[in-house]
């Protein structure tokens, strides 16, 4: 199923920009809060600015002339009596928002840990025997099952938000914050770090794909899996280019000897990815070449140097087999 396609909105990659990264299109019950909260807190403010404004221009049109409004009851009542009670009832409003939704939630919850990196998204599930399954920028959410994500960072100080599922959260080097959400909508949503984490800060991102429990499981069991062999002869040539350009001392393939890296992405399963460099580019075999080539100059200040030194063929078919890993 293409994604791209059955998504309530599109992708500023793949076209349309409205909606998929939106906290006006909430997709679980706690963004519906917080929208409604947002909501509330606009009103209020609105109706305080109007208020502060007509007795500002009272003030000025009207000069001495209306003595009893100078009153200090008067004063009292809309200058503090007013604004307080705004925004006293505001205040009762987001505890109450508040603790809906940090509500812990059950023991069935799925629970997924990402750690921010300068510039991408490390992403850990627990696999369907227990043990850790490793990816990267791009989640997978089971729609209508409880999710909490635990966060933290390896460097700088990131902020983890898909406006459309929960609030942000930072993500703060030598701790571990947590939020939780239940996804009730499927469809396809864009994550961005909400703090400003360096130069590449704006090419941040990652996307969230919600779909059924069944759907779920299945590419979870896929992700668990290790690298499929090379078909062709191309795919083959490639995999034998990764480890002689030494890719593998920064990136893990799972089920090749010599690809134990842990300073980039895994790419076990990269060919399966909507995306490449963290929400950036779209995933296809071009794109892929070109950020090969040309890291540096697509997102300066990564931590993957630009291969512009790979001769053509062999650019190709590394290009090739990395999309084959599905």
């Amino acid at each position: 199923m293409d994604w791209r396609t059955t998504s309530q909105t599109d992708s500023p990659l793949f076209g349309r920009l409205d909606g998929i990264q939106s906290v006006l299109d909430p997709h679980s019950p706690q963004a519906e809060a917080i929208l409604s909260l947002g909501n509330w807190i606009f009103a209020g403010g609105t109706l305080i600015f109007i208020m502060v404004m007509s007795l500002l221009a009272f003030a000025i049109l009207s000069r001495r002339r209306h003595t009893p409004l100078r009153s200090t009851t008067f004063i009292a009542i809309l200058g503090f009596v007013f604004p307080a009670v705004t925004l006293g009832v505001l205040m009762v409003f987001t505890i109450i928002v508040s603790l809906r939704i940090s509500e812990a939630p059950g023991e069935d919850a799925l629970r997924i840990h990402v750690t921010g990196h300068m510039w991408w998204w490390e992403v850990v599930y627990e696999g369907p025997d227990g043990q850790p399954v490793e990816t990267a920028n791009e989640l997978h959410l089971p729609q209508g099952r409880p999710v909490v994500i635990t966060v933290t960072t390896s460097d700088v100080i990131h902020s983890f938000w898909i406006p459309g599922l929960a609030g942000k959260i930072d993500m703060v080097p030598g701790h571990v914050n947590t939020v939780s959400f239940t996804p009730t909508k499927r469809g396809l949503m864009r994550g961005q770090c909400a703090e400003f984490c360096g130069a590449q800060h704006a090419k941040m991102a990652f996307y969230a794909v919600v779909e059924p429990q069944e759907r779920f499981e299945e590419w979870l069991a896929r992700q668990a899996s290790p690298a499929r062999e090379p078909i062709v002869d191309l795919h083959e040539a490639g995999r034998t280019a990764f480890l002689e350009q030494g890719c593998g001392s920064c990136h893990a393939v799972r089920g090749l000897p010599g690809a134990e890296g842990e300073i980039g992405p895994d790419l076990t399963h990269v060919g399966s990815r909507l995306s490449l460099g963290a929400g950036w580019l779209d995933g296809s075999v071009g794109n892929l070449a070109g950020w090969i080539a040309s890291a540096q100059h697509i997102k300066p200040g990564n931590r993957m140097p630009s291969f512009d030194r790979m001769d053509g063929p062999t650019l190709r078919a590394l290009a090739a087999w990395l999309e084959s890993l599905e």
